[in-house]
């Protein structure tokens, strides 16, 4: 082999060991992946839980013995009042429970609270059942915090007074009947905001039923 070739394929080993030792430094000096690991994620979701609110109003325009409402409802209340043609509105009920972030809710209850005065009576309860498929917290276009529930469902079988009965030698009787009423829906909502889901009608009185839900993530 003449000197120009040996001195050729020297040249060209030299210059290959060089790229391969060059890339090997090139990727030991890259910075390593700092990002946890998904198990690590999942784990610190995990650990977030939410406190949930749901407030039952009822809207109407006979008067009411408590018209206090809790002041973290004000601004809502100012919205209702320009916006809804009731002269009161009182609390009906509080719903207050955690959930885990990405979790589920779901609720079952018998009460009276929401009923028309009309038919208000221990003997025809109200049937209500609130459940969330997700509650799931997110960032919103402009990074603020929110709260995400997906399959969001409410729904009440309502005792309505719709006659009297009358027996001879027998006291009248009011007739019951049950009338359903619900709302079902995707929401979004600022973390710790109270926000409007919906309003049901409640029947001949005129009443209405109004969802007020808030959520924020718990401090421990």
């Amino acid at each position: 082999m003449s000197l120009r070739k040996i001195l050729a394929t020297f040249m060209f080993s030299t210059v290959m060991t060089c790229l391969v030792i060059g890339c090997q430094q090139v990727r030991a000096q890259s910075p390593a992946d700092t990002s946890p690991p998904a198990t690590q994620r999942d784990r610190r979701n995990d650990d977030i839980n939410l406190d949930t609110q749901l407030y039952l109003l009822v809207a109407t325009n006979s008067a009411v013995e408590d018209a206090k409402l809790p002041a973290s409802l004000d601004a809502v209340i100012r919205q209702l009042r320009t916006s809804l043609p009731f002269k009161n509105y009182r609390l009906a009920a509080t719903l207050i429970n955690r959930v885990r972030n990405e979790g589920r809710l779901s609720l079952r209850w018998i009460g009276g609270s929401l009923m028309p005065a009309a038919a208000a009576s221990s003997t025809n309860p109200s049937f209500n059942e609130f459940k969330v498929v997700q509650v799931k917290l997110a960032t919103n276009a402009a990074g603020q915090p929110i709260v995400k529930m997906e399959g969001f469902s409410f729904g009440a079988r309502i005792p309505i007074q719709t006659g009297t009965a009358i027996a001879s030698n027998a006291p009248t009787a009011p007739i019951i009947n049950y009338e359903n009423t619900g709302v079902n829906t995707d929401i979004s909502m600022r973390e710790g905001e109270p926000v409007v889901v919906g309003t049901l009608n409640a029947g001949p009185s005129g009443d209405a039923i109004i969802l007020v839900m808030s959520a924020s993530r718990t401090l421990k």
